[in-house]
């Protein structure tokens, strides 16, 4: 896998200090996306391990509150065979950190075993170890710069271990209804 960029210290992708990895390659190709060079699977450097160990490094101090993962597409099969080694690692080596996906796959396409675009045998291994999805596609005419951590108003924020616990959607606390003032 390749990642088109890293920010450590983001305060835009989740609540508090964050370590953000974006991801290269997506195949949703959404209008006005942020990050269209993200698209190409071959953009970018290699998510090596010396990479991985500077992430797990920087992001160990107490004021580090999580990762958050973007892309691209965090989400495509291709990138989930190298997400899930290392969202493992952060869990063993970073426990108290939080962990967020964004994707344009909807939390019902990524639990479908059937749907092969984005369901693979990593899927529900990643989603175990996440804390918050923001899931759907960007839609530019629900655009709305108001929402926290979303670009458009149908994309949820989702509280992972609560949906997966409660057995349907249930929102993050920063998610539905809240916005910037």
């Amino acid at each position: 896998m390749k990642y088109a960029q890293v920010f450590t210290c983001d305060i835009a992708n989740g609540p508090g200090c964050r370590t953000s990895l974006f991801v290269s390659g997506c195949t949703h190709h959404c209008k006005d996306c942020f990050n269209e060079v993200a698209w190409d699977f071959n953009y970018g450097r290699e998510f090596d391990s010396q990479v991985q160990d500077e992430l797990i490094k920087e992001s160990r101090p107490s004021y580090i509150d999580g990762f958050t993962f973007l892309g691209g597409e965090p989400m495509e099969v291709a990138n989930q065979k190298a997400l899930r080694p290392f969202l493992e690692r952060i869990r063993t080596e970073l426990p108290g950190k939080n962990i967020w996906i964004y994707s344009g796959y909807t939390y019902e396409e990524l639990t479908d075993p059937h749907n092969t675009r984005c369901h693979s045998e990593d899927t529900d291994a990643i989603l175990a170890m996440t804390d918050v999805l923001v899931d759907g596609r960007f839609e530019l005419d629900k655009k709305d710069i108001t929402l926290r951590f979303r670009g458009s108003s149908n994309q949820r924020v989702i509280d992972v271990p609560e949906t997966r616990k409660n057995g349907h959607i249930v929102l993050s606390k920063y998610g539905e209804k809240e916005k910037l003032l």
